[in-house]
């Protein structure tokens, strides 16, 4: 047990080391992007001496690594900073919409993936067979086609000329759960399309790729029933590449629905990061950043710590 410890407590330290790499890129990145957030605030009238004024009120006449290490410390002290663009507080302006996020997030993620595994499993216990094909050659077609493509789709076929569910997914905060998810009916299809075809894909190459072992085969020699046999013991050693196609899509949900929540015109923490970079906000695009990259490493290491400790052929490397 002592090894299994070590090996998750180097992850987790390894973790801390990547979530600083990512401030350093952030930062660098946002300081490179052309703009100005003073001129911006000011407008297109304002005088040079108020410029440079603003600019020294924002401190954005400080050295680079001056402004580094007062935006690390803040952010060390769970302090996001203030938008330069309109002055409220980043924690407020992140607050409802970071919700929204989840809360999407949350649906798919409930739907997609016991959706995907069983589909992924039902594949793998007919290998080449009418079901197997017709789940491989769907899922395929769906990798290949990008989330905007399929937004698009859906909003003009459901939307437009059936009139079924509004184009528009914009939540004021008074809606019921029937309502929301109505709101919500579309973009969460867009993204269970576009996640659960690779958990499907992944879940059955996971499992016929164990199937292939010498003690399944001397199960399958016995006469196990091949239900059995996938369940009770391909499964559980297959789990480990399925927990990380999960991981990586379940951070997808979280910071990559850029586009999706830019087509819906959804109040998410994606859609705050768009208008920031437009309005040059560069503390809140380091924010929103930080979150959608701190969230992916976290779930990139909990799935590893997950396949450490269900796989004991990791825990003793040769």
């Amino acid at each position: 047990m002592q090894s299994i410890w070590s090996m998750v407590l180097k992850r987790i330290a390894l973790g801390f080391v990547l979530v600083w790499v990512v401030s350093l890129v952030i930062f660098a990145m946002t300081q490179i992007l052309p703009g100005d957030a003073a001129e911006l605030r000011l407008g297109q009238d304002a005088t040079p001496e108020t410029v440079a004024a603003l600019r020294h009120e924002l401190g954005l006449d400080q050295p680079a690594i001056v402004q580094y290490g007062l935006w690390l410390g803040r952010l060390l002290t769970g302090d996001l900073g203030v938008s330069v663009a309109g002055g409220a507080t980043i924690s407020s302006l992140i607050g409802y919409r970071i919700g929204n996020t989840l809360f999407m997030a949350a649906v798919v993620t409930v739907i997609a993936v016991p959706l995907s595994v069983t589909i992924g499993l039902l594949a793998a216990m007919h290998p080449g067979g009418r079901i197997d094909r017709f789940v491989t050659s769907v899922t395929l077609g769906l990798v290949a086609v990008p989330d905007f493509l399929i937004a698009l789709v859906l909003i003009l076929v459901v939307s437009v000329h059936l009139g079924w569910l509004p184009a528009v997914s914009y939540l004021s905060g008074s809606e019921n759960i029937w309502e929301a998810l109505r709101a919500l009916a579309l973009p969460i299809l867009t993204l269970i399309t576009a996640v659960a075809s690779q958990m499907i894909r992944m879940t059955r190459a996971g499992v016929l790729n164990v199937m292939n072992s010498p003690y399944i085969e001397m199960a399958i020699l016995k006469g196990v029933p091949r239900r059995r046999i996938i369940l009770r013991h391909a499964l559980p050693n297959a789990i480990g590449p399925i927990v990380n196609i999960i991981a990586l899509n379940l951070a997808y949900l979280v910071g990559g629905v850029v586009v999706v929540e830019t087509i819906f015109s959804y109040p998410g923490l994606a859609k705050l990061m768009v208008d920031g970079v437009q309005n040059r906000d560069m503390p809140v695009v380091q924010a929103c950043a930080m979150i959608f990259c701190s969230t992916y490493i976290v779930l990139i290491l909990l799935s590893d710590i997950a396949s450490i400790m269900s796989n004991p052929r990791l825990r003793f490397p040769k």
